[in-house]
């Protein structure tokens, strides 16, 4: 077995993942915990109890942490960083806390392609990670899509992340399947991401590039009352949302791509939101490449962890 160096966590609001890594940053060993919302106040402690198997195996070691254990509403507040980011201003951002051998990443913050502000905490690690993983990213003009609950598109330039859009296309989706009349009475419990329902509702955001997503959304609705076949399947509203979070970005970000080269698009994220968003930008014409998003994470909390420790030699 490999060596461990150092523990890296994405601490987010409701689950804790850490990672046991050697010095490459690859993950030895997993422990999963509560996430930020249910702890509250006693972080310290919580990480000191899931650690402490490793601890009387291997010592005390280094922890790197991301996420929302960085908020108002986490360990310590850890300020956010202004856009255009290079990454050695990320890492030299990092905030210690406990007894000083835990580090965490700051977030980012940038006022948008839309003239508004924005925010990010715990996918600026990803993109970090994302760029160690395909160094191509780290040269030239790119855009990355992070698919989830808030999803992220981010623009990455000459390494920096140079700017970002929030959509809320995830959230939105539980809001409008649990809590609204357009799938009451249906079956519609699971995250539906696929199948003929979900390329139906990719293909009315295609037929209706003029419509606003307000006025196709009551279809959800109008397909039940007038028994369209699969109406019960909750994939035409997510393939409304993901469709239209597609279009719009894709419309936004346009000057991102290089001229006369295939439009690319980087997903960094989780397996099932991931499939999803590349059927809807394969069906815009973009190829994508794919990246998982643990992976970007544990990876860019492995370059925070070696910039650390490049800096305590240098002292």
């Amino acid at each position: 077995m490999d060596t461990p160096r150092f523990v890296a966590g994405d601490w987010g609001t409701s689950h804790l993942r850490l990672y046991l890594c050697d010095a490459a940053g690859t993950a030895l060993e997993t422990i999963e915990g509560p996430g930020v919302a249910v702890v509250r106040e006693n972080f310290g402690t919580v990480l000191g109890a899931l650690l402490a198997p490793w601890e009387s195996r291997h010592g005390r070691l280094p922890t790197v942490l991301c996420g929302m254990v960085g908020s108002t509403i986490g360990w310590t507040p850890v300020p956010y960083i202004d856009c255009p980011a290079l990454p050695e201003t990320i890492f030299g951002s990092c905030v210690p806390t406990g007894d000083g051998r835990v580090r965490i990443v700051p977030g980012l913050r940038c006022r948008n392609r839309l003239g508004a502000p924005d925010f990010i905490r715990g996918e600026e690690t990803q993109v970090l990670g994302a760029t160690r993983l395909d160094p191509a990213l780290a040269r030239g003009s790119h855009l990355l899509c992070l698919p989830g609950t808030h999803t992220k598109w981010v623009v990455l330039r000459e390494g920096r992340v140079a700017e970002f859009l929030t959509a809320p296309t995830g959230e939105l989706f539980s809001l409008l399947r649990e809590h609204s009349v357009l799938l009451r009475g249906t079956d519609s419990a699971g995250t539906a991401t696929a199948g003929a329902a979900f390329e139906a509702g990719l293909q009315r955001i295609r037929a209706q590039p003029r419509a606003q997503l307000l006025h196709l959304l009551f279809e959800c609705r109008g397909r039940l009352l007038a028994g369209t076949p699969g109406a019960a399947d909750a994939g035409f509203l997510s393939g409304l949302l993901v469709g239209a979070d597609v279009a719009g970005a894709l419309d936004l970000f346009d000057d991102t791509f290089a001229g006369g080269a295939a439009r690319t698009v980087t997903l960094v994220g989780a397996a099932q939101p991931g499939r999803a968003y590349a059927t809807a930008l394969a069906g815009a014409a973009v190829a994508v490449r794919k990246l998982d998003g643990a992976e970007a994470a544990r990876a860019g909390l492995a370059a925070v962890h070696a910039h650390g420790e490049r800096a305590s030699h240098a002292a």
